[in-house]
């Protein structure tokens, strides 16, 4: 059976990504490797590759045995794959939190895809996981991503300088989290 989390209304599901899927995840990168550029690391050219993806997806599969870090593909209810959501840096113990990440086909921004899965990755981190908190950090100039997570309860917490090297430069970014009690 696989673990998948449903949004009917908006159209989507996440699940965990697969081997297979890693020439999906691939075609995705690539079409996206331009514009979001500007919001992530810079990545060696193996990366881009199918090779690269299918250890990403391989290390994170690792990672989710260990329960380190959850890395989920969106789809439209078709099967599509239309970005991916990952909790990350799980720490257990007295903390009971994680890291979000996120990002979406560019051409798909702006319908609410982002914000639905949002809400599902975190029942599964509530909900499934057991944590406490759920915490982000984006680029202090995007509104989109801000947005996202303002749709699903996150408070601003501040502004971490100089916090993640973005595009071969470290980068402000805008600390936010969630508390369990928090979601609708």
């Amino acid at each position: 059976m696989t673990l998948a989390f449903y949004n009917h209304s908006k159209g989507i599901y996440i699940s965990p990504l697969q081997l297979e899927d890693a020439d999906k995840l691939l075609k995705l990168r690539l079409h996206n490797r331009k514009v979001h550029s500007r919001y992530e690391p810079l990545y060696e050219e193996e990366f881009y590759t199918l090779e690269g993806q299918q250890q990403l997806i391989s290390r994170r599969t690792e990672e989710a045995e260990q329960d380190k870090a959850y890395m989920f593909g969106i789809y439209l209810l078709d099967g599509s794959l239309i970005g991916q959501i990952t909790l990350s840096n799980i720490v257990r113990g007295v903390g009971q939190f994680a890291d979000i990440g996120y990002f979406i086909d560019h051409e798909l921004q702006s319908k609410g895809y982002m914000t639905a899965a949002v809400g599902l990755i975190l029942q599964f981190a509530f909900r499934v996981l057991g944590l406490h908190r759920v915490q982000a950090a984006i680029l202090v100039h995007n509104t989109a991503s801000r947005r996202v997570l303002e749709k699903n309860h996150f408070q601003a917490e501040g502004i971490a300088r100089g916090f993640i090297k973005i595009n071969g430069q470290w980068q402000d970014h805008q600390t936010f989290a969630i508390l369990a009690g928090e979601t609708p």
